[in-house]
């Protein structure tokens, strides 16, 4: 079975049939999924999740989006669900300048003291970067002391920005859009990526995969992206949904 290693399922589109679906995840193909908090409320809906399901795990964290919200108040809150047994790491933080919802040094503010509050929790990080992939590596390397660790979650840089974040300890995550035609810089990161640094996932409602682009992403669809790495990857299946299993696990000690 595969492990969806970034979800949302407390988003509301999945108000009506959540219960139903993550009791069929496992019937389904799918053992574990991460549900990945993106500012306080979604955070303590993601424990909330995991402690009602044993097949959910959470992160918790503060999205850029929403970076301007967060005050010291909300890293203490952060530091206290943190210490929760099925909370496995901070996230999704990161820096977003497409949208600039928040301003970029808030941003950068916030998204420093999350890695802080990381490497003092002994947690690994769940990382988002838009339009902002030289700062991101920049502060990620500043950062890194040898106790940080974590992922780039729907990473769409370069092959070699890649292979410096996993020089760097990091794993790589890859989802929806590497089953999409005119994904090149996907497929040859899918490609080329040391198998044991890679991680798959859904980012669920969102990017949902071929053949189902354009409705709403579900855990179970994490098998398409699977299919597709595995084919461009020339292995089976199998050896695919073993290795992101086991290097899932390794990182966020499940």
């Amino acid at each position: 079975m595969l492990i969806d290693s970034h979800a949302h399922l407390d988003d509301p589109r999945f108000d009506n049939d959540r219960d139903k679906l993550i009791n069929s995840l496992k019937d389904n193909g799918v053992e574990i999924v991460i549900n990945i908090g993106a500012d306080l409320q979604t955070s303590i809906s993601s424990v909330s999740l995991a402690e009602k399901y044993d097949n959910i795990y959470a992160a918790i964290g503060v999205h850029p989006h929403s970076a301007k919200e967060v005050d010291n108040s909300t890293i203490e809150v952060l530091r206290t669900f943190a210490k929760r047994d099925k909370v496995v790491a901070i996230g999704e933080i990161g820096l977003d300048y497409y949208y600039d919802n928040s301003p970029r040094d808030i941003q950068r503010k916030w998204f420093i003291e999350q890695l802080n509050l990381a490497k003092e929790l002994n947690l690994p990080v769940v990382i988002h970067t838009r339009d902002a992939a030289q700062e991101t590596f920049d502060i990620l390397k500043e950062a890194q002391d040898g106790s940080l660790r974590g992922v780039l979650h729907c990473y769409s840089g370069s092959v070699e920005m890649a292979m410096e974040y996993i020089k760097m300890g990091f794993y790589i995550s890859l989802g929806g859009p590497v089953t999409f035609k005119n994904a090149k810089v996907s497929k040859e990161v899918a490609k080329n990526i040391p198998l044991d640094k890679l991680l798959i996932e859904t980012d669920c409602p969102y990017l949902t995969p071929e053949p189902y682009r354009g409705k709403r992403n579900e855990p179970v669809y994490v098998r398409y992206v699977a299919g597709t790495i595995a084919e461009l990857r020339g292995i089976t299946y199998e050896e695919l949904e073993r290795t992101t299993n086991r290097n899932t696990k390794d990182l966020f000690k499940i």
